[in-house]
């Protein structure tokens, strides 16, 4: 199975950044054809953050549009997310998300969830 370890999370001043990073590991795998962010804010549904493809195509939400960077290694298997220009409405647990995953010989996996990592963002 492969495993998402997330890390970078932690306590900013409003303004402030943070990087993210979300690493996968486990079983042999070829191809992680898109990988992602979303996000649990207090007192709303989980949202997503950011998309990126293997071929480096993005996706973000409205809300970060131009404060929020993703990125993609995959010679290390990593995703990132560069938060810039923090809020204390960006509060929240983030979640790496690792979709279309396919092992040795093209072998399809189910989507796989990190385990989440707290951000908090102070006024």
């Amino acid at each position: 199975q492969v495993q998402l370890v997330e890390s970078g999370g932690g306590l900013v001043q409003a303004g402030g950044s943070l990087r993210l990073s979300c690493a996968a590991s486990g079983s042999i795998f070829i191809s992680i054809s898109t990988m992602g962010w979303y996000r649990q804010v207090p007192g709303k549904q989980r949202e997503l953050v950011a998309t990126i493809t293997s071929g480096g195509n993005t996706e973000y939400a409205d809300s970060m549009k131009g404060r929020f960077t993703i990125s993609r290694d995959n010679a290390k298997n990593t995703v990132y997310l560069q938060m810039n220009s923090l809020e204390p409405e960006d509060t929240g647990v983030y979640y790496c998300i690792a979709h279309g995953i396919f092992t040795g010989n093209w072998v399809p996996r189910p989507d796989i969830w990190g385990q989440g990592t707290q951000v908090t963002v102070s006024a």
